[in-house]
């Protein structure tokens, strides 16, 4: 949909798709994008730890 940015609810629900499909660094490359959507570090610490792994993500 033009315009719609994707929400950390999404994220996180792609990411439980990839997981549940063996698709696991997608999942964690979704579960990082839900992390920095989320304010509260307690929460984005949480949803990193549900979806383990190293990150893939390179930094500029």
């Amino acid at each position: 949909m033009p315009g719609h940015e994707t929400t950390r609810d999404e994220y996180l629900q792609a990411a439980r798709e990839m997981a549940d499909a063996g698709r696991h660094t997608l999942a964690r490359l979704l579960a990082e994008e839900a992390a920095e959507r989320t304010a509260d570090p307690a929460a984005a610490a949480r949803i990193l730890a549900s979806f383990p792994g190293l990150s893939l993500r390179s930094e500029d």
